[in-house]
């Protein structure tokens, strides 16, 4: 297994968890039918695709910090922190989504697909963890080992000189705490490896409801 290591960030690139019974192998199916349709309808525009699915992205945290949060309240139990590291999930979500907007300007119809796509997912999501929330769980362990690959290949467009390294936008740069003069190379190397750690964390919460 293989490690790519750029600006401080170890991010495991082939970090796959194989699909173990019934439950994650529908989780893995839901993924790959959600990438099927991304790669049919962006094809290699990932800073387009990025506004999309980030904006999915950003649902599952806020929906299992509710749900958690209310589950607390009701069993008179500890989160174990479940909470806060859901929470700042869909936050992190959040700012990639708001620099993708600055970086690929999102067409009328892509915004408008913005808003389908959350309200769909969102509704799917919340259900899904209400009944099965190892599933749910899986799901976006799944979602995140593709957003790895997906920003993987955007760099590698980078470096080709296929997309152009424009200048990060600001909003990028306050939030990841980069250099003024950094590049959007440098803010997709800080994504992926976001994502790489939502990928580590739902893994290791759906393992953990495995055992309950």
């Amino acid at each position: 297994m293989s490690n790519d290591i750029e600006a401080g960030n170890h991010v495991d690139l082939t970090l796959h968890r194989q699909p173990d019974g019934a439950s994650d192998k529908f989780a893995y199916g839901v993924v790959k039918v959600l990438r099927f349709f991304a790669d049919k309808f962006f094809a290699n525009r990932y800073g387009n695709r990025a506004v999309v699915l980030e904006t999915v992205a950003a649902v599952p945290g806020m929906v299992g910090g509710l749900l958690v949060h209310l589950k607390a309240l009701r069993s008179i139990k500890d989160d174990e922190g479940w909470i806060r590291e859901l929470l700042d999930e869909a936050e992190n979500e959040r700012m990639h989504l708001m620099t993708f907007i600055k970086i690929a300007e999102p067409s009328v119809f892509e915004r408008a697909l913005v808003m389908i796509a959350q309200a769909i997912f969102y509704n799917f999501y919340f259900f899904l963890y209400l009944l099965a929330p190892k599933t749910a769980h899986r799901v976006v362990g799944y979602f995140e080992e593709e957003a790895v690959i997906s920003y993987t290949h955007y760099l590698a467009q980078i470096d080709a000189g296929e997309v152009e390294n424009t200048p990060a936008p600001p909003i990028a740069i306050e939030y990841w705490n980069l250099g003024e003069d950094a590049r959007l190379r440098d803010v997709v190397v800080a994504v992926r490896a976001d994502e790489a750690g939502h990928r580590d964390v739902n893994h290791k919460f759906a393992d953990a409801l495995a055992t309950k």
